[in-house]
This record gives structure tokens, C-alpha cells and sequence, in this order.
């Protein structure tokens, strides 16, 4: 079984007539995806490897009844296609891109308020249920169908977790990135309910990094509502304080930011915290 996408997910492709969305949009047509169209306004009636493409997601979804969408536009324009996927009623967003204002997001998180959409990012990897669905940009070769729910800040460090439990036979359920930015549409708590109430997903990874307080907030919700093992990473253990590294999101401003507190309040929550990414198949072979 996966979380949130799986074979009956039906995708839009947002910006699929650029340079990145065309790309991306025929990878995960080769990986299986069900691609079903194509949102660029100005230009419906054209395809992008046979997916037809529309105006406005409003159309797209009643053509092809489109439940899923995945954004590649620039970031200017970006607010205004998940505002759009919102107002269509698409039950899955994906934001891939990175650089929206601050204040767009603000905008986005109010609006989302009270729909049934979930938005996934901005500036994520997106995600991937393996041998089932992708919608993103996650190489899914190094994916494996098992047991396994991944999910994380970092997209990098998510390939090199797969890529290590891969490689030792371990299968994943569902990876997902949650994005590195400091204001985000699905934080940690709400993954880690997916997987627990997932009967397939045995044990979980979460791969947390320096800056905010999510994984706090993550361990105290484990402590309370999660029961399967979990393994987790805390990247920036080394990092100077006030330096923000790579994600607008990882920037330690003291406290309870830093790697060190996040690594004891998982800890506390009895999550496995590991030093190097290449330990957590071990770790997963003795609990399961």
C-alpha cells in the first residue's frame, strides 16, 4: 500500500510547456505516472508528449477529471497556480518551486483553509509511492516497493536515505519531500499519521535539518500518537549560528533550532537518531 498517490492518481502538469515541466512531465509518464494533462494558459490545444494541454486547470480537471497537480512555473506565478488548483477543488498539490515570497505563502495557507486541498511544498522533490505513481522530480530508480515510509526536508539527503535502504533490499511505501522553505503546506506531523494508519508501512524515516521547530513538534506528536519504530537524521549538526544552509528554512537563529535540540527531543520521543544515513538499514533490519 502507499500514502496519497498510488496507480489511480490522475496528474496535471502545471507549466508543462517549459522547459523543466516538459522534462519532468515525460519522466513520470515513462515511470508509470497517469499524466493526464497539461495546464499552460494561452496555450490549450497544443500536447506535450501526447498530453493534451489546457488553458486553466478548471478545464483540465472536467476533461480529464484531474485530482492531482504538480507545479513547474516560475516563482512569480507560482501563488496563482496553487491558488487556482484550489479553487478547481484538486485534492493533491505539489509545489516544486522555490523563491515564493514569504507572503505569498501567507496568502496561500489562509486560502487553504477549510478546503480538502493538501499542498506539498514549495521547493520540494515532491514524491514518490515506487513502483506505483511519481510526481515530481525524485530519480525513480533507486526507488523499491516495501515497507518503509520516508519523508523529509531535505530532497538530497531523501535520495541518499532511499539509495542506502534500496541497496540493502529494504523497499520504500511511500518518500515524500516536504520542502525547505520556512513556510510549507504539510509539515511532519501530517505524514507521520498517513503512515501510521497505513497497515504496509512497517517503519518510518524522517530526515529532519537545522532551523524551525518542526522536528520538535514532530516528537512530541510521536510521543503521543505514533507507535511504529522510527529512524531519523538531523542534518547541520555542525553548522555556525545565524548562517542560513542552502534551504530558506535552515537558518539557526538559537534555541531550539539547532541540530542538537532536535536530535534530544527526538531522542526523548524514543526515535532512533543515527550520524550517518548509511546506518538506518541496519537499525531497520534488527526492529522489523
Amino acid at each position: 500500500m502507499s500514502i496519497l498517490i498510488d496507480k489511480n492518481t490522475k496528474l496535471l502538469v502545471q507549466g508543462i510547456t517549459g522547459r523543466d515541466g516538459s522534462f519532468h512531465a515525460q519522466k513520470m509518464l515513462e515511470y508509470g505516472t497517469s499524466v493526464v494533462a497539461g495546464v499552460t494558459p494561452g496555450k490549450g490545444g497544443q500536447d506535450v508528449a501526447g498530453i493534451p494541454v489546457f488553458n486553466s486547470v478548471a478545464e483540465a480537471k472536467a476533461k480529464t477529471n484531474a485530482n492531482t497537480a504538480v507545479i513547474y512555473v516560475p516563482a512569480k506565478f507560482a501563488k496563482d497556480a496553487i491558488l487556482e488548483d484550489i479553487k478547481a477543488g484538486i485534492d493533491l498539490v505539489i509545489c516544486i518551486t522555490e523563491g515564493l515570497p514569504v507572503l505569498d505563502m501567507v496568502e496561500v495557507m489562509r486560502e487553504l483553509r477549510n478546503t480538502k486541498t493538501r499542498l506539498i511544498g514549495p521547493n520540494c522533490p515532491g514524491l514518490i509511492s515506487p513502483e506505483k505513481s511519481k510526481v515530481g522530480i525524485m530519480p525513480g530508480h533507486i526507488h523499491k516497493a516495501g515497507p518503509i515510509g520516508v519523508i523529509s526536508r531535505s530532497g538530497t539527503l531523501t535520495y541518499e536515505v532511499v539509495d542506502n535502504l534500496t541497496r540493502a533490499g529494504i523497499g520504500q511505501s511511500t518518500c515524500i519531500g516536504l520542502g525547505g522553505d520556512p513556510i510549507i503546506g504539510t509539515r511532519f506531523t501530517d505524514i507521520l499519521q498517513l503512515f501510521e494508519d497505513d497497515p504496509d508501512t512497517k517503519g518510518i524515516v524522517l530526515v529532519g535539518e537545522i532551523g524551525g521547530e518542526d522536528e520538535q513538534l514532530a516528537a512530541k506528536y510521536i510521543k503521543q500518537h505514533i507507535k511504529k519504530p522510527i529512524v531519523g537524521f538531523i542534518a547541520g549538526k555542525t553548522a555556525p549560528e545565524g548562517k542560513r544552509m542552502g534551504h530558506a528554512g535552515a537558518i539557526i537563529s538559537g534555541g531550539d533550532t539547532t541540530a542538537k535540540s532536535k536530535i534530544e527531543a527526538l531522542v526523548g520521543a524514543g526515535v532512533t537518531v543515527v550520524d550517518f544515513t548509511d546506518e538506518i538499514p541496519s537499525i531497520f533490519k534488527k526492529l522489523l
